[in-house]
């Protein structure tokens, strides 16, 4: 099992891949990926019981992860090869034409780790509802996590797959919120005031188990994760993550701000960047 240091050396390393990937084809979504790296570290790492040496679409006897918001691929990408999903050297072909490294994760590719189409935000909490219902009615005593954007709860699908694992008492189901509070146009609460207002209490009237915690402490992160695979679930209620993070983590210039959500950085920020990501002893791709 990876200790807390051996964690953050990893995120590091994703963070740097999310950087160098983006870059090298002046393509993708830097900002979110760097904010969620922290959470996806832990999950691939630490807590989720998964096999990437021998993966299969139904996910049976194993924990089972979507990413709902899908535009964020990059720390997926990197956080799957780095877990030994696929050659992390694949990770050079992103965006590329013909790659399994699309934009968007999508299962026609025939990547291993990826087991449905997303970018199409609103559906992954469904979706995973209906992955962990399927565990429950097969005996299958594993979890299924969901990530999820904050901007992304503006979408109505969500709340409807929020009553929808309530209603039937999916409480193998663990979904993360990346709560940065910023998307493609700005902040939550710019494009649309009041969005991301009062989260927690949101989730608790919809009937959900609520933790908090800081999404770049990796020690509080792991903490919690395993909380709530363990304590939390189990007891007729889903459980929902709120992770305080910050977009573009980790690059000071990228930080806090919707400038990188969607925009590589150029060939001097890149430079930057990559500066104060120091060098991991994992190397580059």
């Amino acid at each position: 099992m990876k200790t807390i240091n051996e964690l953050q050396t990893i995120a590091t390393q994703v963070r740097r891949d999310i950087i160098r990937m983006v870059s090298n084809i002046n393509s993708g979504h830097p900002g979110g990926s760097m904010s969620a790296t922290d959470i996806m570290t832990a999950l691939y790492f630490k807590v989720m019981n998964i096999n990437p040496d021998n993966f299969t679409m139904t996910g049976n006897n194993e924990d089972m992860f979507y990413l709902s918001n899908g535009h964020i691929s990059p720390v997926l990408y990197s956080t799957m090869a780095r877990r030994g999903y696929f050659p992390v050297e694949e990770l050079s072909t992103f965006r590329h034409l013909g790659s399994r490294l699309q934009g968007h994760p999508s299962p026609s590719t025939k990547l291993p780790g990826i087991r449905v189409a997303s970018g199409s935000l609103g559906q992954g909490l469904s979706v995973a509802a209906g992955s962990a219902l399927a565990k429950k009615l097969d005996g299958d005593t594993n979890k299924v996590f969901v990530m999820m954007g904050d901007g992304e709860l503006e979408e109505g699908q969500i709340w409807e797959a929020a009553m929808f694992a309530v209603a039937h008492r999916i409480d193998n189901l663990i979904a993360i919120v990346d709560w940065n509070n910023q998307q493609i146009d700005g902040t939550c609460q710019e494009v649309l005031p009041g969005s991301v207002n009062n989260l927690p209490e949101k989730f608790e009237a919809f009937g959900w188990r609520v933790l908090q915690v800081d999404g770049h402490n990796m020690e509080k992160v792991v903490e919690t994760l395993e909380y709530a695979a363990t304590t939390a679930s189990g007891k007729d209620k889903p459980v929902i993550i709120l992770a305080k993070t910050i977009m573009g983590k980790g690059v000071d210039f990228m930080e806090d701000t919707c400038e990188f959500h969607g925009k590589a950085t150029n060939a001097d920020q890149t430079i930057k960047a990559l500066e104060q990501l120091k060098t991991t002893p994992l190397g580059d791709f």
